[in-house]
């Protein structure tokens, strides 16, 4: 599982080139925002939404030390590219909590994902790009999402088998509400720890569908409770209306406590992630 209860439900994609959006950011209710200096800028801006990216954080800053928590890699297909980016880092004094995070997106990208996700100490996070994804399997983009279904597991496996982070691909069409909650949905039953994001007008209800039920937290506490009263009894399970409850099942309680008091934290005390 990720290292940290950090809340990633909902990660916006903002344009760098756009400064007036990267202004409105600030009162996003999203967990995260990726400041986008690819395919959301022409060629010809890719110099000014750098230099607006960086300031947008931390005026005056670079990019390696511009007080961003990660840096997004795009087309990561390998093990070296990471590498390459962390030197890069390392000799443009981007200091040690800088994150990479890795765009999977491509074929090769899934084969190797186990090598990507165990590439670096900074790696943190995988990323999906769904939609170049479907664009280099040359299959359909389906409301089920079956033709990708492999490539999602795998990169799921890799991300949980190194304790990183991973995030669902975009959902394209603003306005299908009722396909993107199922999307929302589906990511979170295989399993991602959130949703990358194309609008704010997305991020309310991707945060409502990420977030644990209340019921949920509910009987997490009461599992982890009886758990340990056993224990104290010297004994390896417990049981709790009627089910049977192991360690298993108290690690997974004790990380849906976990990343419901962390939203609860972040929601007290709002900040630019």
């Amino acid at each position: 599982m990720p290292k940290t209860a950090r809340p990633r439900r909902s990660v916006l994609y903002m344009p760098g080139s756009n400064a007036r959006a990267l202004e409105k950011a600030k009162a996003i209710t999203a967990d995260g925002l990726i400041l986008d200096l690819e395919d959301a800028v022409a060629p010809d801006a890719k110099d000014l939404a750098r230099l607006q990216v960086c300031q947008a954080v931390k005026a005056g800053g670079s990019a390696a030390v511009c007080g961003a928590d990660a840096i997004l890699l795009p087309k990561v297909e390998s093990a070296d590219a990471i590498r390459h980016l962390e030197a890069i880092m390392r000799a443009a004094g981007a200091p040690d909590q800088v994150a990479i995070w890795a765009m999977m997106e491509t074929p090769r990208s899934v084969l190797e994902s186990e090598r990507i996700a165990a590439a670096s100490p900074r790696m943190e996070c995988l990323v999906m790009g769904t939609s170049d994804l479907a664009k280099e399997l040359d299959c359909a983009h389906t409301r089920e999402r079956l033709p990708m279904i492999t490539s999602l597991g795998l990169c799921l496996l890799a991300a949980r088998a190194y304790s990183l982070s991973i995030l669902d691909g975009v959902y394209l069409d603003l306005n299908d509400e009722a396909g993107f909650d199922f999307a929302c949905r589906q990511g979170a039953e295989l399993g991602f720890d959130g949703k990358t994001l194309i609008h704010p007008k997305q991020v309310d209800a991707c945060n409502r569908v990420f977030t644990p039920k209340p019921e949920d937290v509910e009987w997490s506490r009461k599992i982890i409770a009886a758990h340990a009263a056993a224990a104290a009894r010297g004994e390896g399970v417990a049981v709790v209306d009627g089910k049977l409850i192991e360690n298993l099942h108290v690690e997974s309680a004790k990380r849906l406590v976990e990343m419901a008091e962390a939203i609860t934290r972040m929601q007290a005390a709002p900040a630019a992630a």
